[in-house]
């Protein structure tokens, strides 16, 4: 068996005295692990750093198996976080989230359209970590937990939304929160499309990290959210 494509490098570990298992977010196979052989080398170690853009050939004897990849690479992200604490953080919180959430060999194309445009533009400019917070519920949408964000759950009205609820992920406006609303989730605009005012980020990270651990974590046998996901969480409040 054989195929082809392109994917982003989640995770290495190495395998044995010179081989490594990489795991790569690809839009064909989705999350896909192989052992690449020499991957511990001097030539090719440099090369397999998360995040990095590689041309991926996986070949087994059987779908079943792990198989053995052959790699070249299309674009190292390295350059662009390295002198960022921030990207730095943002990228290990992307590939460590996606090697806890998504199931494997399940193609996810939008989502990896969508992941691919976000690791591009880590430490390219000031607009990235509301891209960010846009993406974890782009992730919750993608794996069946996504927010219903519409209209208000209580008035049905489309105006002025500004909560969410932590228990049904439902849009509630100001005028329908009324006493409630100190009990409710923030839902600021960069959530539904618009920009991001200062403390914006902050306030949707809250949100959607109450449903990555209330919905997500269950679903996937409550194993805790990657460590990187707080790391990347104190880095933007700091």
């Amino acid at each position: 068996m054989e195929w082809r494509d392109e994917g982003a490098l989640l995770s290495v570990r190495r395998h044995g005295e010179t081989s490594a298992i990489i795991e790569v977010f690809t839009a064909g196979h989705g999350r896909h692990a192989g052992v690449v052989r020499g991957g511990t080398s001097r030539r090719i170690a440099p090369v397999l750093q998360p995040g990095t853009q590689l041309a991926l050939t996986w070949r087994a004897r059987l779908d079943a198996h792990i198989g053995a990849f052959t790699v070249e690479p299309l674009r190292s992200r390295a350059a662009a976080v390295m002198a960022d604490r921030r990207a730095l953080a943002a990228l290990g919180a992307v590939t460590a989230l996606l090697s806890f959430a998504l199931p494997e060999r399940e193609p996810h194309p939008a989502l990896y359209a969508r992941t691919v445009a976000l690791l591009d533009a880590l430490g390219t400019g000031a607009d990235w970590p509301a891209d960010y917070a846009r993406w974890e519920l782009a992730l919750l949408e993608e794996l069946g937990f996504g927010l219903d964000l519409g209209r208000c759950a209580a008035t049905g009205s489309t105006e002025d939304l500004a909560y969410v609820s932590p228990r049904s992920g439902a849009a509630v406006s100001r005028g329908g929160a009324g006493e409630w609303a100190d009990r409710l989730l923030p839902l600021p605009p960069l959530l539904l499309g618009g920009p991001a005012a200062p403390g914006d980020v902050a306030r949707a990270l809250t949100t959607t990290g109450h449903f990555l651990d209330r919905w997500l974590v269950p679903a996937l046998g409550e194993r805790p959210l990657p460590a990187a996901r707080g790391r990347l969480v104190a880095a933007l409040a700091s």
